[in-house]
């Protein structure tokens, strides 16, 4: 039987003629043209407006390949979007979602020997806006997010047509499986695992969904042997477990996974599985509806970030880059990331990864920000898509959440349209949203289901911007409206889901799309690579609320790293501290899809910023937090580990010099809560002192962090004196003042183990880098905070 890869060189042209190069697919074809040099670096300098017309057109895409036989199948996945494709001139499939696989038989028009495929990739542009015009009403789309119009009409990723962190170029490509496989042959299509956990150990509940197959089925799984007939094209096999490795996010425990292989006649398939029970719990209460995750019967608080598509041309994303990227939100203390609903359901690999690294996973389906139809040639398309990708991801042990959307409930009130019939408009999001948790429940009835991001709750379509009390929010009033850090602390939260800060990227990435004279924050390239209107005008003035203004460029790009930073710690340690009311927070985002100033706490190509070593800090196990209350600061005990225990916490006050003043010790218990360890009055403050905290453990667990009473610029810092040793790729540090944010830059790509952190006199800091490459020798300079605004 015949299994042809299609993976490889095929010949591109566009509708024209006047373009044509090969494309080594799986790939995307903006890339396809980068590398055959017919287009400039899409990334560099304002290069993206001159490319868009690239979407405005329809391409081809063809290879031949021999057949000995003609009972075959082509097979297609992540077919990116609108496409025909022709075998030997006949049309066999019109693909219209990029979220699905595609299946046809070619018995009628294969042929032994050579044949020709054809892939017709048409102008997503221009289908889109047919859609929209032949629409019964008009669908909105949010054109300040979306400078190419109408992607809300398709089954794409919404952020292809631009967002306000994404370059808008509407790619085109395959990006999944491209194979001939046999078209009579025993197939596994589906694999679905149920976990039942009790007090004698966990029972897994096996279905296999099997074509043109009557026969056993086999399995194996933790040295067990299964068997069951498959009738009617499904086959049920149960293992039973008695002494079972739970499966735990990070932080809380390992992540052992048990190897499943099934095989059907010909056919097997492999899965690994963690075993672990994760719920929603979303119990009412008298601030109104919890929203927390409990894995094992353990309340676990989910810190992480968003995940964005890891690049916006998807033929440059790899496991390996992929893997990097996910690694540091692990390196960060973070357990959870959610997939935002404007990107896409990602690969089988991405989720094995997550297994392996404990990431809890929020999944959302792939709809964002925008009005999108219910009719029902529409939803069929949806409920295709749903339980195809809910079928494949749901054995995975990282899956803790199905969220129907992102922010489709505020898009109700978004725009002239939808605020006059609302009625109409409410009606049509029902449908979808209706449509899509039907069909996820229909495929895995224990699936953990959470209707919109944000949400108050089921069938309540409230403010979740602005009010507390219930299920997820979503807080951008620090960001959107300009409101002080302190302003993260006057809500309380059950689940922050979305929350940032923007700055901009280090000088290694600004250098990959920004010359020397470009590197400015007015340069028309700079405000290319700045997608939020309004966002570098936002960035200086909150610089000149809590900074003095920095003195060159580079200190300017550091300086929004640390305001950054600032502002998401503001916000996590706060709401940590309100542990058990809130149990989550996830920063907005965790990565970029190509070089520009947002809100990702890691550059474009996975170096970290300043924001990422903060988080490693705040999201740690075991956390001290100052609170200001009125004419006192709090210092509160935050433990997220698994087991309780002992810290003694110290505060004192620190002078600009570096000279410590004890204000208070106390020894106290860790427990599942937030403590108030240590109240310490702002009276016992002098004029320019700040308050300098530290804790220890029994088991040698250490941690300290200073906390400014009043703005930054209020203070008159001395210089700290740094000196630094450099041996390799270490660099050891001194100061003979206090110096805070302390940070070494390389001249090259790679990660230091640590950054943007406070030196005291008579304290010694060693940081290592590790190259990207290696063999580079970089050069490494120091920053701080007084020599970037006071020099």
């Amino acid at each position: 039987m015949i299994h042809l890869d299609l993976a490889g060189e095929w010949a591109l042209s566009d509708d024209s003629g006047s373009h044509s190069c090969a494309i080594h697919l799986p790939t995307d074809g903006i890339s396809a043209l980068h590398d055959a040099g017919l287009i400039p670096d899409p990334y560099w300098g304002r290069n993206e407006y001159d490319l868009r017309w690239i979407a405005e057109r329809a391409w081809t895409a063809t290879r031949a390949f021999d057949l000995t036989e003609t009972e075959v199948d082509v097979v297609l996945s992540g077919v990116d979007t609108i496409a025909t494709v022709t075998v030997n001139g006949q049309i066999v499939l019109r693909c219209e979602n990029a979220f699905r696989s595609y299946r046809v038989s070619l018995s009628n028009v294969a042929r032994l020997g050579r044949n020709e495929i054809s892939v017709t990739f048409h102008s997503a542009i221009r289908v889109a806006a047919e859609k929209q015009a032949a629409h019964p009403f008009y669908l909105p789309y949010q054109d300040s997010n979306n400078p190419i119009p109408n992607g809300n009409m398709l089954r794409k990723p919404a952020c292809d047509f631009g967002w306000d962190w994404n370059i808008a170029l509407a790619p085109f490509g395959i990006y999944g499986v491209m194979a001939i496989e046999p078209g009579r042959a025993p197939r596994i299509v589906r694999v679905l695992v149920a976990q039942d956990h009790g007090s004698e150990g966990v029972t897994l509940a096996i279905t296999a969904h099997v074509a043109q197959y009557a026969g056993p089925v086999t399995a194996t799984i933790a040295g067990q042997s299964l068997s069951a007939m498959c009738t009617g094209g499904l086959a049920h096999l149960t293992a039973h477990i008695g002494d079972p490795q739970l499966w735990w996010p990070a932080g809380q425990g390992a992540q052992p996974l048990y190897d499943l292989t099934m095989t059907a006649g010909t056919d097997t398939a492999h899965r690994r599985i963690g075993l672990r029970r994760i719920g929603l719990i979303t119990d009412k209460d008298d601030a109104g509806l919890g929203f927390k995750f409990r894995v094992n019967d353990r309340d676990v608080f989910a810190k992480g970030a968003n995940w964005i598509p890891a690049d916006a041309l998807a033929g440059r994303i790899t496991p390996a880059k992929t893997r990097d990227l996910l690694q540091s939100a692990v390196d960060a203390n973070m357990n959870m990331i959610r997939i935002w609903g404007g990107g896409r359901y990602e690969a089988d690999w991405f989720y094995d990864l997550c297994d392996e690294l404990g990431l809890m996973v929020w999944q959302d389906f792939m709809f964002a920000c925008n009005i999108y139809p219910s009719d029902d040639a529409y939803l069929a398309n949806v409920r295709a898509e749903v339980v195809e990708n809910v079928a494949r991801i749901q054995h995975h042990a990282c899956l803790a959440l199905w969220c129907g959307d992102n922010e489709l409930i505020g898009s109700l009130n978004w725009f002239a349209e939808t605020r006059a019939n609302r009625d109409r408009y409410l009606v049509n999001y029902d449908r979808l949203n209706r449509c899509i948790e039907v069909a996820l429940k229909d495929t895995d009835p224990a699936a953990n289901w959470w209707p919109s991001s944000p949400s108050p709750g089921p069938l309540d379509f409230g403010d979740a911007w602005h009010d507390d009390g219930s299920g997820d929010m979503h807080f951008w009033s620090v960001w959107h409206e300009g409101r002080d850090f302190d302003h993260y602390r006057d809500v309380s939260p059950r689940f922050c889901s979305e929350f940032g800060f923007q700055s901009y990227p280090s000088l290694n990435t600004i250098n990959r799309f920004a010359a020397p004279e470009d590197q400015n924050i007015a340069a028309p390239v700079l405000e290319s690579h700045q997608k939020n209107a309004g966002g570098n005008a936002r960035i200086a003035e909150t610089m000149f609320r809590y900074f003095r203004w920095p003195t060159k460029f580079a200190n300017f790009v550091y300086l929004s790293q640390i305001q950054q930073g600032l502002a998401i710690k503001t916000a996590v340690t706060h709401w940590r501290g309100l542990k058990p009311h809130c149990m989550g927070a996830l920063i907005w985002q965790l990565n970029d899809t190509w070089p520009v100033c947002s809100w990702a706490s890691l550059n474009y190509g996975g170096d970290w910023k300043l924001l990422h070593h903060m988080a490693r800090h705040f999201f740690a196990p075991l956390l001290v937090t100052a609170v200001p209350m009125n004419d006192r600061i709090m210092l509160r005990v935050v433990n997220d580990a698994p087991m309780p225990c002992d810290v003694k916490i110290s505060a004192f006050a620190v002078a600009m010099d570096g000279a410590l003043r004890l204000l208070g010790q106390v020894r106290t218990d860790a427990g599942l809560n937030a403590k108030d360890a240590l109240s310490v009055p702002l009276a016992d403050l002098r004029a320019n002192e700040m308050l300098h905290f530290s804790w220890t453990t029994p088991d040698g667990r250490t941690g300290s962090d200073t906390f400014a009473p009043k703005p930054y610029k209020s203070f008159d810092l001395l210089p700290p004196v740094l000196t630094h040793r450099v041996q390799g790729h270490q660099i050891s540090i001194t100061a003979q003042n206090l110096a805070l944010f302390v940070t070494v830059e390389a001249s090259a790509p790679g990660r230091f183990d640590d950054n943007a952190f406070t030196l005291l006199p008579g304290q010694k800091r060693l940081v290592t880098f590790t190259p990207t490459d290696p063999d580079m020798s970089p050069v490494f300079t120091l920053r701080d905070l007084h020599s970037a605004t006071y020099d």
